[in-house]
């Protein structure tokens, strides 16, 4: 089985994230970049699928510039069998970037995709189920566990909704989003580190793949949240109560 799993190069959870101050972007300078930790969870899914198939192929794919390619060799050394980097240094949204999948899934043909749910930069939670249209395929979104049925020509899924777990089969190919509780990325190891140096890395553009994609969307602004005020005590239930309605007016 061959799978396919899309990540991107995001401003690494833990950094500090500084807004420049006319509101274009954020700093990056001393900023720390890794893979989307809901696309770590999707590669390890990939590869706790393979391992449990036995054989199969995991391909990594991402889209962006030469620096993409430190996120993509961390996929390799996670267990990854290949690397597909798709330069591009246009601002690309959730649309452009599916359309440019799609091209990379014809070449491809995987029985299955699995990539994060949603990007934590900028949280648009658009790119699976723009895919699963744009290829006319099932999809199945923040799945939180997987198993393979009928031999691999189905997924069960269960999927986290509002309402509690759902439960939902579908046919393969397909498109599964990765929710947080899917599992838990394993560690990249040295021996993996070494191994994904000499693992193939195939550098495209969207030309070659007959994409002509453009985003359609544009940030206009970004600003930080506004700083929260500091809480206060209160001694009694009462004190509370009025604060709560002469203050906050709430109640």
């Amino acid at each position: 089985m061959k799978i396919l799993v899309p990540l991107k190069r995001v401003p690494d959870p833990d950094t500090k994230i500084r807004v420049r101050s006319d509101g274009t972007g954020i700093e990056t300078d001393g900023v720390k970049f890794a893979v989307n930790p809901f696309d770590s969870i999707a590669i390890e899914e990939a590869l706790r699928v393979k391992e449990k198939l036995g054989a199969g192929e995991i391909v990594v794919v991402t889209i962006g510039g030469d620096e993409c390619a430190e996120q993509l060799r961390t996929g390799l050394a996670m267990g990854a069998d290949r690397a597909i980097l798709v330069k591009s240094t246009a601002a690309l949204d959730s649309l452009a970037v599916a359309k440019i999948l799609a091209a990379v899934y014809r070449k491809e043909q995987p029985k299955l995709v699995l990539m994060g749910k949603q990007a934590i930069d900028d949280d648009s939670s658009q790119t699976g189920q723009m895919l699963a249209a744009l290829l006319g395929i099932g999809q199945v979104t923040f799945v939180s566990k997987l198993e393979l049925t009928d031999g691999g020509a189905n997924a069960r899924c269960s999927r986290e909704t509002d309402a509690g777990i759902e439960h939902v089969t579908v046919s393969l190919p397909a498109i599964l989003t990765a929710d947080l509780r899917l599992n838990e990325p394993r560690y990249v190891s040295l021996p993996g580190i070494m191994k994904a140096k000499k693992k193939p890395l195939e550098e495209l553009t969207a030309e070659s793949l007959g994409v002509s994609a453009t985003g359609r969307t544009r940030v206009l602004k970004l600003e930080r949240p506004p700083g929260r005020k500091a809480g206060v005590r209160v001694k009694t239930v009462d004190e509370l109560i009025a604060k709560l309605r002469d203050e906050a007016k709430v109640l």
